[in-house]
């Protein structure tokens, strides 16, 4: 009897045991797991519940074993891109730095893994390495210039005073004949004299061919003096004298410059109007001489100007042999139709050179992120499993870059969200994935 007691006691006190061992396993299993925001990784609570940023639902994670002395760098909740080997406060906003481990056993350097629901939030999507046609534009900048085959000088013919100007302002239009000027000048009088002297000589000595040339040069010299025929016609049929003389346009055009007023002076040859035509205009664009050697004439370029529809395609048309003067640039010049007047003279222009595609594997400008140890993209090695990856860039476009080494097209590579999975990464790892690799 007593021996089935002391047994019995025995089983009990065994059950007893292992009950007390599962308790302490399940109250430890329970210790080990903490509950976390996806997208906000630095909130952390003991129970489960929502987050009190943005209200998710916070999902249970296991603690890490290793205790803090272990860690291999500190970084910022707030700020992953702070990465200190000791631990302190962040510089950017003074929160405390929290430790964090790196990659052990065989995981590969640079590595990360999301969940499907961090790929949709963070918009990051994939697609295969191209080859594609990448080229280096150049840009010039320019503006428009009045095209000086177009312009005309009006200037004196003779020396004496402005009495009176027709046209005293600029931007005027003008057409070919119409009065500009009335000059006062002794020598066209002298001219007028000796015009009505030969008239008279003429008609007295009717068959003399002596008088009838010196006629004719009287005439001519008053021609040249800039009147008209109508002019001198009237001076003859008269028989009086033009004190002053109305002077007329010789061309059409448009009045951009002014530099004569009333009741001056002026000397033979003394500029007074410059009008100038504007059914075309140049485009001109200062270059250096490295930049020079890279055009011809003949060079098609792409001219755009504000407030125009598209780029205006044409030709280079001259490039300036020698310096600007004071400079180390020359001067490329372009012709473009304006037969509108839509196109005004001083307004900025912008040339572009294109240059010759290749074909190279290519990516979108915003799958490379760059730092000052290189450039490097995401590889996707499989399901939502991402790693960095060095490459070389070559020539770029306005929206792609080419890869001349790094990539091949057999590779996967994120194309937008690069910048957020780096940023992830530093913030879980708490070092740059690019460190370790040879650049």
């Amino acid at each position: 009897m007593r021996t089935s007691i002391k047994n019995l006691f025995f089983v009990l006190l065994a059950v007893l045991v292992v009950a007390c061992n599962g308790k302490d396993e399940h109250q430890h299993a329970e210790a080990g797991t903490t509950y976390t925001c996806p997208m906000h990784p630095q909130i952390v609570e003991e129970e489960p519940g929502s987050c009190p940023v943005c209200g998710m639902d916070l999902v249970p994670v296991q603690k890490q074993k290793t205790e803090a002395k272990t860690a291999s760098s500190y970084t910022c909740p707030m700020h992953p891109q702070i990465a200190e080997d000791q631990p302190g406060s962040c510089p950017i906003c003074g929160m405390d730095l929290v430790p964090v481990q790196n990659q052990k056993n065989g995981s590969e350097t640079g590595a990360i893994m999301l969940s499907d629901n961090q790929i949709r939030l963070g918009n990051i999507t994939t697609r295969p390495v191209q080859m594609g046609q990448v080229g280096s534009n150049t840009v010039l900048t320019g503006r428009l210039v009045v095209d000086q085959t177009q312009a005309d000088l009006i200037s004196s013919r003779a020396a004496g005073r402005i009495e009176r100007l027709y046209v005293k302002e600029t931007g005027q239009s003008i057409r070919k004949g119409q009065p500009l000027y009335d000059l006062y000048s002794e020598t066209l009088l002298t001219l007028e004299q000796e015009y009505l002297l030969a008239l008279d000589q003429v008609k007295a000595f009717p068959g003399e061919k002596q008088f009838a040339s010196i006629l004719s040069a009287s005439k001519r010299k008053l021609q040249l003096s800039g009147l008209t025929n109508a002019q001198i016609n009237r001076i003859g049929r008269t028989r009086r004298f033009d004190t002053r003389i109305t002077f007329v346009a010789p061309t059409s055009g448009t009045v951009t410059e002014i530099s004569a007023a009333e009741g001056m002076y002026v000397a033979e040859g003394s500029p007074l109007y410059r009008l100038s035509r504007f059914g075309s205009i140049w485009a001109e664009a200062e270059l250096y001489a490295q930049e020079a050697n890279q055009l011809k004439v003949g060079t098609q370029v792409e001219v755009t100007v504000p407030g125009a529809t598209s780029p205006i395609k044409t030709k280079i048309s001259f490039i300036n042999p020698e310096f600007r003067q004071g400079s180390q640039v020359v001067v490329a010049r372009a012709a473009l139709p304006n037969p509108q007047g839509r196109l005004i003279p001083g307004t900025q222009a912008t040339i572009t050179l294109p240059a010759a595609a290749n074909q190279a594997l290519t990516l979108p400008l915003d799958a490379v992120i760059r730092d000052s140890k290189g450039a490097h993209v995401w590889v996707q090695r499989g399901k939502n499993t991402f790693t960095s990856k060095m490459v070389t860039l070559g020539e770029e476009s306005a929206n792609q870059v080419a890869i001349t080494s790094g990539l091949t097209e057999k590779d996967t590579v994120v194309v937008t969200g690069a910048y957020l999975l780096y940023s992830e990464y530093v913030l879980k790892k708490g070092s740059d994935p690019m460190a370790g690799h040879n650049h």
